[in-house]
Parts: C-alpha cells; structure tokens; sequence
C-alpha cells in the first residue's frame, strides 16, 4: 500500500464505527400487543434457564456480584451473537444515542473544540440561545459558573455535563474574545437546540443545485423540502445530491426523500423478516423533483437509509449514483425501551431495493465485517472499478435494463476513485492534528474586519482570497504547534481551498463551507460534468 493510502486510510475507523452508531430504524414499540420488557419476562425454558443461573450466581458466587454489570454483559453477549447491528443501549447513554436522529437537544447550542486545554466555540448553532446573546466562534469559554475550567484537562463528556441541562434553566460562562481585555460573562437560558441533518444546499450555476444529507433524522425531509423549495425558486433544474458519510436513520426519512424523486406509485423499499410479513413502500404523487435531472453521490461511508435511497433511484432508473460501492447495510432494527430506561435494538427484518436485491454484505463467523474498509483499500477497490467484487449470483435488471447486483452495498453507474493527489506531509498532519481548523478559527477570530465586509457565503467565496501573509501566518503558527514545513509543497492550491472553506464555515456554517471545498471535490466536479451533458 502506498504512503498516501495509509494516509487516507487512518481515517477509515472513524467512517465504520459512524456507520455501526448509525443506520437503524426506530420502530413504533415493535408492533401491535408488544408491551416494553416483555422481552425479559418470556416464560420460555431457555428465558428460565438464563435467569434461574444469574440467581445462582448472585446468590453462591464466591465473592460479591455486580448484578446489574453481569446482567448487561450478558445482553450484549447474547446480542453479539445475532448481527453485527443488534445492539443494547445502556440507560445512562439512551438519550445522548437518540439524539441524533430525533432532531434536538437541551443545552446552550454551541459547536466545539476542545484546543489546547481550552473550550473554542466553533460556531453557535443557528437559532440557538447562544447565537441570540451574541457568542461567536473562536470565543474562547474559560469559566463556567464561577469556576476556571480552561487548563484543567477538561473533555467533550465533562463540556456537555456542565453546558447541558433542562430547557429554561440557566449557566454562566466567562468568555475570552479576541480585542476584549476582560473576560465576557453570558448568563444563558437553555433551550430546544435543533440538530440539523441537512448540511447546506446551494446553487452550483444557473441550473444545477447541490443539497448535503449527513444522516436520516426526523426533520431531515422537512430540512430537505425546505432546501429544495429555495433552490427552486432560483432556477433549479438538475439536482446533486450528497449522501457520502451518511450512516442512515430512519426509513421513513429515506422513503420520504425517495418519494420526492419517484413518480406515483413506483415501489421505494420492501422490509421483510422471519417474523414480520413484507411490507411495501410506494412513491405518492407529492414529489417535488420528479422530472429534473438527478444525481446521488456516495461512497464507502453511505450506509443503511442512504442505501435505500440510491436504490430506490437506481432500480426504477431515475438517475444517476456517482461515487463508490456503499456501506452494505440491509438490514432493519427496531427499538424497545427496556423497564430501567435502557433499551436493545434488535434486526428484525431485511430490507429490498425495488428490483429485489438485498445489499446487505455477508457477516457470518468467516466474514471480517469489521475489516471490511481495509480490505476494500487493500484490492485496490476505492482506486480503480474493475477491483469491485460483485456477486454475479445476486444480479439484477432494471426495467430500463440495467444491471444491479446485491450482496454488498449499492455499486455506482459512474465510479470515481478516492482522490490520489498526493497531499504533502505538512497538509496531511494539518487535517490530522486540528491544527488547520484551529487556524481558522484564529483567523475568524482576529480578523473580523476582513469578514464582516461580506454580507454572505456567497460574496466571501468570490471576494476573499487568502494573502501570501496569511499563508505565511499559517505555516508559523503549524510549527508553532509542532507541524513543521518541509520538502515540496504540491498541495498548496488544495490547502488553500481547505483553509478558505473552514474559515467560512467558522462563519456560515455548511452553507459557508461546501460551495468552497466542493470546487477542487472530484466526485462533485464529474457529477456537474454528467448533469451539464
């Protein structure tokens, strides 16, 4: 494997263990008669044997039990048995797991960092409490309550214990702020902090319109219609959209986005399992996009609702899936909340693409599901498309005569390998160590006479260029922080990119950062390219 793919394939871990976090479907309480712990109160021999042998062990073991420790082990035990996605959710973790994809939280609404001992505001989130009182990113959160919590070796779970709380309660913090000689204090009332699952969505040209969906929450399809409804309004007439990264959610998001595109009643899904009859998913004559041209970028990270949407477009020949092979989730959970709050979400069924192919990809004893990414960077798989492995015993047709196959996620129409520009080793550690992004910040920080010259994303994209001052300042401050310039420097033009785009994300979020970063993107560059011809 060359140097660059090891590179690259340092952040592979953080891509699988999103895409296991992810992918599930929460069920409405598993079904009609199900009532909540049931589960454990089976009469069943076996369900006797399990409980008459934990008592045994609380009761003559030798040394003092931790029941409740042996109880859980035994769950995921059992669990671990059955699929690599049936999971158990202790009780302290059931909210924090929800979250995600319910669309909100309690707390002050700040993105953060943890940099140098020290809270760093990314941004505040847009319509949160802490936006309306006037916090910026790059502000710096040194006390809480009174208390330094700066240079005390405080971590992401401490930050959210303290900033966290019940909607109408309050915390005070003490902000340093670039210019200000004193720190700032803030007494900020807690509110419902909206989680957004639909990146940004912008107009690429005059014609052709980009949407980012990082997961299936339950606003995603209110976001996703409100994002269309804008671009639509400002010409849009072909449609990209980004799934890459996206580790799933809900169905019913993934059929609701799918319905947008699929004229009245092309099939979108069909879930089936042992103990669950089939059933069926049918676009409606609501979608918004039915007639425009499409296409759906993914790649190895694209899992579970992601996968039902490019399917679902795929197999009824609505457009055009860009990118590499997907995840290979086909499989469906469904969720009950146990009698101590905790909760197991348990693979009930399996879903299907419209043309009957299920993508899940083989997790049996033999199979290295978990090493499933290095092998793909191993084959050479994410580099050229004729090292994809398909399953000529699960290939399919589609009614415009396409050839699909199932097996193991969603092989594109048009493949694009994984970039192989070489980054040099400066911008390489930059993105690893944070240091990039710490930059921005800074800069977003002590520049605000440079930024508030533009009223938007837009006008900053085309009047903001990074001075060779400012590249300069960057390299300083990278070996300030032990990254140190050194050899050729054939990444300059990208570096610069990244570094524009994480300023303007400090600023305007998504909708600041994409229509940068997505000018030297490959992926996005070729998909422009299918749409224009």
């Amino acid at each position: 494997m060359s140097d660059n793919r090891l590179k690259l394939f340092i952040y592979y871990p953080i891509v699988l263990a999103i895409v296991l976090a992810g992918g599930i479907y929460l069920g409405s309480i598993l079904g009609a008669g199900f009532v909540p712990g049931s589960v454990v109160e089976s009469s069943t021999a076996n369900s006797k044997k399990i409980s008459n042998l934990l008592n045994y062990v609380l009761e003559e073991y030798v040394d003092t039990v931790d029941m409740d420790g042996l109880t859980e082990s035994t769950i995921i035990s059992m669990l671990d048995q059955l699929d690599p996605h049936s999971s158990y959710i202790p009780a302290e973790d059931f909210d924090a797991s929800n979250e995600p994809l319910e669309g909100n939280f309690d707390g002050i609404g700040v993105e953060f960092n943890i940099i140098n001992d020290t809270i760093v505001v990314v941004a505040p989130i847009n319509g949160g409490p802490s936006e309306k009182l006037g916090i910026r990113s790059g502000d710096r959160i040194v006390t809480i309550e009174d208390s330094t919590i700066a240079g005390t070796g405080i971590t992401n779970k401490d930050v959210i214990s303290m900033l966290r709380g019940k909607r109408g309660t309050k915390v005070k913090v003490g902000i340093a702020r670039r210019g200000e000689p004193k720190l700032l204090t803030f007494n900020i009332e807690r509110d419902k902090i909206p989680i957004y699952s639909v990146d940004a969505g912008y107009m690429v040209n005059d014609e052709i319109g980009y949407i980012k969906i990082s997961r299936f929450a339950a606003t995603t399809f209110d976001e996703f219609e409100e994002k269309l409804s804008l671009l639509k309004r400002n010409g849009l007439q072909s449609l990209i959209l980004d799934l890459r990264g996206n580790p799933g959610g809900y169905l019913t998001a993934a059929i609701d986005i799918s319905d947008s595109f699929l004229k009245e009643g092309k099939l979108i899904v069909y879930t089936e399992g042992r103990a669950r009859p089939k059933e069926s998913a049918y676009a409606t004559n609501a979608g918004d996009f039915q007639k425009g041209k499409l296409v759906i970028l993914v790649d190895e990270g694209s899992a579970s609702a992601s996968e039902i949407v490019s399917g679902a477009v795929q197999d009824n020949d609505r457009g055009t899936i860009v990118g590499r092979r997907t995840f290979g989730k086909g499989l469906v959970q469904e969720q009950v909340e146990l009698q101590d709050g905790s909760a197991v979400r348990l693979t009930i069924a399996r879903y299907y693409t419209p043309t009957g192919r299920c993508i899940q990809r083989p997790y049996g004893k033999d199979d290295d599901y978990y090493g499933d990414l290095l092998h793909r960077v191993e084959s050479g798989e994410l580099y050229e498309a004729d090292s994809i492995q398909v399953d000529e015993n699960e290939k399919f047709v589609t009614p415009g005569g396409k050839i699909v196959y199932g097996g193991g996620g969603i092989v594109p129409d048009v493949f694009v390998p994984l970039d192989t520009v070489p980054l040099t080793d400066l911008h390489t550690e930059l993105l690893r160590s944070g240091v990039l992004r710490e930059f921005a910040l800074d800069f977003a920080s002590n520049r605000r006479d440079v930024l508030d010259k533009f009223s938007d994303a837009k006008q900053f994209d085309a009047g903001f260029k990074l001075s060779e001052a400012d590249f300069r300042s960057l390299l300083d401050f990278a070996e300030k922080n032990g990254v140190k310039a050194s050899g050729s420097f054939n990444s300059e033009s990208e570096l610069r990119n990244n570094l524009k785009a994480l300023i303007a994300r400090s600023q305007w979020n998504g909708e600041g950062f994409y229509p940068i970063i997505n000018q030297k993107d490959k992926m996005v560059l070729r998909a422009i390219e299918l749409l224009a011809n």
